[in-house]
């Protein structure tokens, strides 16, 4: 292992205790002073320098969003921890991805173990990040371009559903695709209002359980909130 190896793992090692101090810091939002140790242990493995420009290494390991092109950031480390642990995922399980941005949120839950399917709607950052994860060896995330808001469909049903982006709504076609008792993690709130970063849980006859959890501020969703005819 060289220098700038183990100074990046040593950074990483870093990041996670600062994630797990906000966590405690949060708790009365989060209902928990510890999440779940799978999502530890993910974000301690996970190189998020890796899907970064190579400019921006030396702020890789810091907790919050960075510029990723486009006009898109890759998530604040401890945002990707909350949403993973929201998700309550078991290895093995499906989950989908609206918004695969770097690819950093797939790869920390697919080094969960989870079977990732994730859609971007810009093809430039889609084919970024699809390389980048298959480099680091995430055969089990799957990477397409494509209008998220209509889901992946031939996967479907999913275990859990994440969305990246803000909107009004959870997207119907998502709803539809998550499989009952599963868990869709959302954040509620139009660009110009207090967004809520939200669970939204299936139950027996379709319907869905709403928490808010966490006040954030996430771009909108780009996708067509049309619905097909």
């Amino acid at each position: 292992m060289n220098s700038d190896q183990m100074k990046m793992d040593a950074a990483r090692q870093r990041l996670v205790a600062e994630v797990e101090h906000e966590v405690l810091h949060t708790r009365e939002y989060l209902g928990t002073d510890q999440l779940d140790p799978a999502v530890i242990k993910a974000l301690g493995r996970v190189p998020r320098h890796r899907f970064v420009p190579f400019g921006q290494w030396s702020q890789a390991y810091d907790n919050h969003p960075l510029p990723i092109g486009r006009g898109q950031t890759i998530s604040q480390p401890y945002i990707v921890a909350i949403m993973s642990h929201l998700l309550q995922l078991a290895s093995g399980e499906r989950v989908f991805e609206l918004g695969t941005g770097s690819g950093y949120q797939a790869a920390v839950l697919g080094a969960m173990g989870v079977k990732v399917y994730s859609i971007e709607i810009v093809p430039e950052l889609a084919k970024r990040a699809a390389a980048t994860l298959a480099d680091l060896g995430f055969d089990q995330v799957k990477v397409r371009a494509g209008d998220g808001y209509r889901g992946w469909p031939e996967a479907a049903p999913f275990d859990g559903i994440i969305v990246t982006a803000a909107g009004p709504e959870a997207p119907p076609a998502l709803v539809e695709q998550l499989a009952i008792g599963g868990r869709l993690v959302i954040p509620l709130g139009g660009e110009d209002e207090v967004q809520y970063l939200t669970v939204l849980t299936k139950q027996a006859d379709g319907s869905l359980n709403q928490r808010p959890v966490l006040p954030v501020r996430f771009v909108p969703i780009t996708g067509s909130m049309v619905p097909d005819s």
